[in-house]
């Protein structure tokens, strides 16, 4: 399904874009006149993270081999397939929490490992699947997300973005009671709320709706949504549930026994596709002009 253009203004030798997802989110874009149209669910504009030929192995068992991709500030790049085909390996790569064999990782023109570890944490967040609970609060949890920013001390700034941030994420109530007494739902949205007051450029979120109820997947993924659109923000996820994928990312990588089976926008993905990287048929049907994946 193709994503729609309601205006199109002109601004001193750029036009701008407002961009209407499925989500009914909108937000503006910039283009360049004497550059080729590049958006969401059509050409991507240029990546902002660099994934080059990429390769890893476990104790010599191959996982990855040979994935190439980018993903752009602004949007989503969902990475679907199922269950060892090295979805999770891939984003740990994709900030040298695991160093490939081969390949490399740019994050703009820089190589990430020319890159400290703390200016990798500046501009990179990640979420795990499964996050380590401690004796500390949701709100000083929280905070730590701000530490690669921090100077001497904590600012009224970091106070601020903390707050709005718990808020967001329906946080605020529980933001003096300890990390190590949540369920693993609330301790997934403590995870992702840290990751957003990162402020990175680069977000990175594995199964980020896994421990989540339905109302709470659709809220964390319209929050996820809405830091992409405001803060032009490059997000990688890895995901199993198709139809949340189809609903909230922009493009999609789909893998196969550790390869790129197909990379993708939203109007690509076919019930041809899907059978041969899950092994099982489908149909694609439309349901109130949202494509919805429905096993046969």
């Amino acid at each position: 399904m193709k994503d729609e253009y309601p205006e199109h203004k002109e601004h001193h030798g750029h036009h701008i874009h407002e961009h209407s997802h499925i989500e009914g989110y909108t937000h503006t874009h910039e283009h360049s006149h004497d550059v080729p149209h590049e958006h969401h669910g059509e050409t991507p504009g240029k990546a902002i993270l660099n994934v080059e030929g990429v390769s890893f192995e476990y104790r010599s068992d191959p996982v990855l081999q040979n994935i190439t991709v980018g993903v752009a500030r602004g949007e989503i790049l969902a990475i679907l397939g199922p269950n060892g085909v090295g979805k999770s390996t891939l984003l740990k790569c994709m900030n040298l929490i695991l160093k490939p064999k081969m390949g490399t990782i740019l994050l703009e023109e820089m190589d990430l490992t020319k890159m400290s570890g703390s200016e990798i944490a500046r501009n990179v967040g990640y979420v795990a699947q499964r996050n380590e609970s401690a004796r500390m609060t949701v709100f000083d949890t929280v905070l730590l997300g701000r530490k690669p920013h921090l100077g001497w001390r904590v600012t009224e700034k970091d106070y601020q973005i903390v707050d709005a941030a718990l808020k967001r994420l329906g946080l605020a109530d529980m933001q003096l009671r300890y990390i190590d007494e949540l369920s693993g739902g609330e301790l997934q949205r403590v995870c992702i709320c840290r990751a957003i007051v990162q402020e990175p450029s680069v977000l990175l979120l594995d199964e980020p709706t896994s421990a989540l109820d339905l109302c709470r997947q659709m809220a964390i993924l319209r929050v996820i949504r809405d830091v992409v659109d405001h803060h032009n923000v490059a997000t990688i996820m890895t995901m199993h549930d198709l139809n949340l994928a189809l609903r909230f990312a922009d493009r999609f990588l789909f893998m196969k026994d550790g390869k790129v089976y197909a990379a993708c926008d939203r109007s690509g993905v076919t019930e041809d596709m899907i059978e041969a990287v899950y092994g099982i048929a489908v149909d694609i049907v439309m349901h109130k002009d949202m494509p919805m994946v429905i096993p046969r």
